[in-house]
């Protein structure tokens, strides 16, 4: 018999109620505490339902009968015989008649308008054969911007502003020498470079005696990387050494 199979039971032909499957928990942020009180923080009291606790009025204090109505002003003494308007001009009174000037108004516009000043015409363009007259000074036609005393001057805050760059430049460059001047190359003294050249050496030795340990059979991944890693360390430090051998004079980045 196939293990694999459930043995035959006359049990398992009768057929059985499928039993739901219990839900799992409903789930809960822990952030919700935080954001709630986030929420909180960030409304405005009494913004649309006014205040949230409203003094209760005291019984004392209830409507009265007229006390809504608006108070007249203080009543004024009546004078009768206080006048109000100009009296009315008796029938014996009479207007000053037969007043003459001797002044001739003809002449004196005639000689107003000899003596004066011609009045200019207002200046006028027509644009349309149909004679559609508009004014000249308004439609840009006429040179009166050139005309001004600051007319071509720069102005004071473009001057200010020019300035300020140029101070900004002038502080950038000088922070661009100084980080120059801090990373200048420096060159390595003999016991430094020996220092190196024995530390490299050093290094080598190690990264070789560990090559030489590993085993004669490489048949895992592990062991392959590891070989691949130790080979790839070998040959950089031998690429140090040579480097460093060859050139009698290095200079280095100062950092410092």
């Amino acid at each position: 018999m196939d293990p694999t199979c459930p043995s035959e039971c006359i049990y398992n032909l009768i057929p059985s109620d499928l039993k739901e499957p219990p839900q799992p928990p409903r789930y809960i942020s822990i952030f919700k505490a935080t954001v709630k009180d986030d929420m909180q923080k960030a409304k405005t009291a009494m913004k649309t339902m006014g205040p949230a606790k409203v003094e209760v009025p005291s019984p004392k204090d209830f409507l009265k009968k007229h006390s809504k109505e608006k108070t007249l002003p203080p009543k004024k003494k009546f004078d009768r015989n206080m006048p109000k308007k100009p009296a009315v001009p008796l029938r014996t009174d009479h207007p000053v008649m037969g007043i003459q000037s001797g002044k001739n108004f003809i002449n004196t516009n005639a000689a107003d308008v000899i003596m004066g000043v011609a009045k200019k015409p207002k200046p006028i363009y027509v644009d349309k054969r149909t004679g559609d007259k508009h004014d000249v000074e308004p439609s840009g036609l006429v040179p009166k911007y050139i005309n001004k005393k600051d007319y071509g001057v720069t102005p004071e805050y473009i001057c200010r502003r020019n300035e300020e760059l140029k101070k900004a430049q002038e502080e950038y460059d000088r922070y661009i020498q100084e980080n120059l001047k801090k990373a200048a190359m420096k060159r390595l003294s003999d016991e430094e470079r020996e220092a190196v050249l024995q530390g490299l050496k050093k290094n080598w030795e190690e990264v070789h005696k560990e090559f030489q340990s590993l085993s004669v059979f490489i048949d895992s991944i592990p062991k392959k990387i590891r070989k691949q890693r130790l080979e790839e360390e070998m040959k950089q430090l031998e690429h140090d050494i040579g480097v460093i051998e060859k050139h009698k004079i290095i200079y280095i980045a100062n950092n410092a």
